[in-house]
Formats: structure tokens, sequence, C-alpha cells
């Protein structure tokens, strides 16, 4: 006989040797053992997770010839039809390629005949959610009340497709993705059976590839095999599986941890020598990331057995909670995003710089002559005349202030903008107060760019600084049509649109963000837009933000209300149209909801 692939040699024979399905064989031989045997059963799950393989081993425990049991001989004459496929009985069905209603009749026309040799006629329907709703009618009254000497036996990877009434006719079993650890304890089984060596990281990354399927793991282990004439070893499988080694993405996470972009590119072309799959690469940057906030979170929770066990120590010890979730979250938005890239390999190279360029913490803005200061050292004074700028504070216990006070009882802390949704709502945060020239020529636009280096303009004293009247400053009411004047860019102009104004007194403007869109922001943002409120007031302000809730009053949710609104208008309008109502009467024509835009001249 020739090579069988493993898959189809390695296919269980017996419910014992089933792996990662003990929750689904406990009850089927459990009901086999008392007889008390249903008359449709349904597997569900996806692929290689050993729907088929179940439902043949209830065929041979149904129609061994030793009697219903859960143990069924597998030598009987039965048994070995069965396990053949060639068993006149047991009526193997591939719905994909028997769709119509005519196929099913033709299926159902010879159920009321007894089993030619053995005890039960078994229908196994393979993908049966493939079948039309004409062959699932057609189904119905037989798989609710089927003769005695006749099994159901269903699979499919799609349950949701399946009517309701075919589902309350039958047993279900959802089956599992098994774990990688399932998958490479069979391997270890398998392979040494095979007598092929082996290595631990290869079957780990053969368990990954496969994604929960042991037969995927079976058919990829086939394959590498091949490939290492022979033999498997973690670098041919990750060479076959177009992986990354975890030794380049830790090198990655070394160089953005030390805020190297050069050697981050480098270890990036290091990568792409070896023609990997970028998509991979960002997963396993996303894994190594995932492990790393588990060993935050729960110290020695990192397998010790691993090779780069104290390497994943390190990089856990060196990187913050904050900044680990965040280049999570960004490692795994990269990805969808790969496919949008002229080639994934700029998609990648954007993804890390995305990482080395949003790092959060407290960064102070930076003159674009002064190259920025290292991490070990003070901040150099800046050569123009002092300009004042308050730190960034919190306040452990939200202060009412009264007009013409300052709030008090602060304590000074860095905030990291991931940070600000675990902050407790009532805190506050003190931006950067930046004292600007009594005169100076308003621009026609403020972006991000032009904002940074405002902080660093010489401002008078606040002493000396002129006050600004109090109908001046903006309210709670006029804040959403301040905001749009302010001529803000960019990100700034996105997260301050979600600032409600609560209170105003003296030059103090304090503001509420809810948690949900604080996460961006940081100190640049801050002192953009202190300067930008201050270039229109033509005064300096003092502007402090809360984390908590807040209402309709912000500049964002003022725009939705109003270009709602807008499209209600354009609505109503076609609706009374009398030309479109025509179109409708005439042709059967269907306005599409949603597709309504009002015109641009009204913005």
């Amino acid at each position: 006989m020739g090579y069988q692939v493993l898959a189809r040699k390695w296919r269980p024979s017996s419910f014992s040797e089933m792996v990662g399905q003990e929750h689904v064989v406990r009850a089927l031989t459990t009901a086999l053992e008392s007889e008390r045997l249903h008359h449709a059963y349904l597997f569900t799950g996806t692929r290689g997770v050993g729907k088929t393989t179940l439902a043949r081993l209830i065929a041979k425990s149904l129609n061994c010839d030793t009697g219903v049991t859960s143990l069924p001989c597998g030598v009987c004459a039965s048994c070995v039809e069965i396990a053949e496929g060639r068993s006149v009985d047991v009526l193997e069905v591939d719905a994909a390629s028997r769709t119509k209603v005519e196929d099913t009749r033709e299926l159902l026309d010879n159920v009321q005949y007894a089993p030619t040799r053995s005890r039960f006629k078994i229908y196994l329907i393979d993908e049966v959610h493939m079948l039309s709703n004409h062959s699932f009618n057609a189904l119905l009254k037989t798989l609710e009340e089927p003769p005695e000497h006749v099994k159901f036996i269903l699979a499919t990877t799609d349950p949701q497709k399946l009517p309701a009434t075919v589902l309350s006719r039958c047993l279900q079993f959802n089956l599992k993705n098994m774990v990688p650890e399932q998958i490479v304890g069979h391997l270890k089984h398998v392979l040494s059976e095979e007598s092929v060596p082996f290595d631990d990281e290869s079957l780990a990354l053969l368990a990954r590839g496969a994604e929960g399927s042991m037969r995927d793991a079976l058919s990829l282990s086939d394959q590498a095999i091949a490939h290492g004439s022979g033999k498997l070893e973690s670098d041919d499988v990750r060479q076959m599986l177009g992986t990354v080694s975890r030794t380049k993405v830790l090198d990655l996470l070394d160089a953005l941890i030390a805020d190297d972009a050069r050697q981050a590119l480098a270890v990036l072309d290091a990568i792409a020598s070896h023609s990997p799959d970028y998509s991979g690469t960002l997963d396993e940057l996303a894994s190594v990331l995932h492990q790393i906030a588990l060993a935050q979170a729960v110290p020695g929770s990192i397998d010790t057995t691993q090779p780069e066990f104290a390497r994943l120590e390190s990089l856990a010890a060196a990187l913050t909670p904050d900044v680990a979730h965040l280049w999570w979250q960004m490692s795994v938005s990269a990805k969808k995003e790969l496919v949008l890239a002229s080639d994934p390999r700029s998609g990648l190279d954007m993804a890390i710089l995305r990482l080395l360029a949003f790092k959060p913490g407290v960064i102070l803005a930076q003159s674009h002559e002064a190259p920025p200061a290292k991490k070990s050292e003070p901040p150099a004074p800046p050569v123009a005349a002092p300009t004042q700028v308050n730190t960034v504070v919190v306040e452990t216990a939200p202060a009412s202030p009264l007009p013409h006070t300052t709030p008090q009882g602060t304590a000074v802390q860095e905030l990291v903008p991931a940070e600000a949704e675990s902050l407790p709502k009532g805190s506050v945060i003190q931006m950067p107060v930046v004292e600007e020239p009594a005169v100076m020529a308003q621009p026609a636009s403020v972006n991000e760019q032009s904002l940074v280096g405002a902080v660093e303009v010489a401002g008078s004293d606040v002493s000396t600084a002129p006050k600004v009247a109090e109908e001046d400053l903006p309210t709670n009411g006029s804040w959403p049509d301040f905001f749009e004047g302010l001529g803000l860019r960019g990100v700034i102009h996105t997260v301050a649109s979600h600032f409600e104004l609560v209170e105003t007194y003296e030059r103090t403007l304090r503001f509420q963000i809810a948690s949900t869109n604080a996460a961006l922001f940081n100190e640049r943002h801050q002192a953009g837009l202190a300067s930008a409120i201050e270039l229109v007031l033509e005064a300096p302000v003092t502007v402090l933000v809360a984390v908590g809730d807040t209402s309709d009053n912000t500049p964002a949710r003022q725009r939705e209300i109003f270009e709602r609104r807008r499209v209600e208008a354009a609505t109503d309008a076609l609706e009374k149209d009398d030309c479109l109502n025509a179109l409708v009467t005439d042709f059967d024509a269907v306005v599409v909801q949603g597709s309504i835009r009002p015109p641009l001249t009204e913005l």
C-alpha cells in the first residue's frame, strides 16, 4: 500500500482516541451505554475538529456486530466497512454538492426500507448548511419522526445558517477548537510513532499555524516533514510557514524601547530578508506584547521553560503597562490596515514607526532647531525669554473651585494618555499655561505643528498680563461655536472637540472629557489648545481638564446633531419631491436607506 497522509492514518478509531472534545465524548458514551439514543445528532465546529470522525464513530457504535456499544470492536465486517467508507447502510452525503430539493427527495425515497445488513440505516450529511430552503423543508418531517431503524447525523461549520426548525429537531453538540498544548501533545505522539525527529519549538509553530484544527496540524506536519527532508526543525518550519523568529521580534521591541528608529528599521530589514508573512510578523509582535502584559499583571505567569524567558522578563520590567497595552492595540490595528498599504513591507514599516511616534508619556515641546534632550539629561533651558508653563497636575480629590480662587490640594505627577481612562471621575488635569505678548498677529488657521512652537514663545508675567473680560470668555452654550473659530487641525482638533466647557472664572476655563476620548490627549495637544485660545482672547489663560461624563454640549456632539438634522431635512425634502415619487411609482424604484447626503453647499 502507498503512503497514507498523517491526517487519514491517525484519524481516531475509537472515542478514547479523540483529542480535545471530552465534553462531547462523555455525553455520547453515556448515551450509548444507557441506550438513550436520539434519532438526529448535529455536530458543529470549525474545520478539522472531529465532526465527521465523531459521526463515523457513532455509526460504528450503533452497527457493531457486538451490539450497541461505546467501544466498537473495529474488526467486525460492519466496523471495517464503515471505516473504509463502503457500508451500504451508512450513507455519507456532501450537502455542498447536493443542494437541490430533488437530491434531498431522492435521498429520502428509501428511508422507509429496512437496512440491508446492519442494525440501523444512518444518514451522515456533511456541510448541511449548504442545503437550500426547499431541501430543508423536504427534510423536516422525516427528520422529526424517522422510522425506528433510521438515524440522522448532521455536521456543519456554520450553524447560524440552519433554520430554527432543523435545530429544534436535533441533539446539538458544539465541538471546540483545540488549544496549542493539546495539538503539541498529539503531534509528539504521532511523530514519535512515525519515528520523525522533531524539536519542541517546531511543534509549537505548527500548533499556532493550525489555529485549533488537528487536521490542519497533521497536514502541516506532512508538509514540514517533506520540507525538512524527513525531520522537523524550527528554522525549516518557520521558513515554510513564513513566520518570524521570536528573537527578531524581541530585538525589535528592544529598539522600540530604546527609541532607536534606525535600529528598528535595521531589524525590519533582517526580517524582510527571509521573505516572511508581514501579517504574521505583526501577529508575533502582538503575541509577545500579550505575554508581557500578562507578566506585568500577574508576575510569574511567563513559562520558565521558554528559551526567551529571561528577555521577556526584562522587557516586562522595562515597559510600563500602559505602553504595552497601547502597542498591542496598535499592532492588532496595523494588521487590519496592512491590506490597504501600497505593499506589505511599507505597511509594516509605518506600523513600527507609529509605535515609536505615539509612545505615551509627557513630552515637553521642543523648538524645531533644538534636538530633543536625552532621557537621562534634564531638558535644556529655553534660549528665548522665560515662558511660564505649568506642569501637568492631577487632583486626587475633585475640588470645587470658587470664582476668583485657585484650586488647592494638587499633587504633581505625570499623566500618560493611556492612563486617562483609569482616572477617577473628577480628576483634574492642569494644562500648560503659555504667556504670550499682549499683541500678536493671529494666523488664518492654527495647526498642530505651529502650536508646538508657540509653547516656547516668550510672554509676559501673569501679574502684568492683561485681564480677560468675563463676557469675552466662552460659556457652556457658546463653547462649540467658539471652538470652531480656533482653527485647530489634525488630532488636536479631534480630541479637543470632545471637551465640554463646564465653568469659566477669571482667566480659567475648566473642561470635562469622557474617559473613552482622553486616551490620545497629551501635553502637546494641551499646549496647542491653550495657545489657540490665547491667540483668540489675546491674553493668557489657564485650562483645566477633568475626566468624567459629558453632555451634548461638546463641539463633536453638536456637529453630529447638526449633521443628523441636515440629513433628516434632506430626507423629508426628497420624500416630498414629485420627480422622485414619480420614479418610484413608474419604475418600482427604492430609495436606499442611509444613502441620502445633504448638498455640500449647505456646509
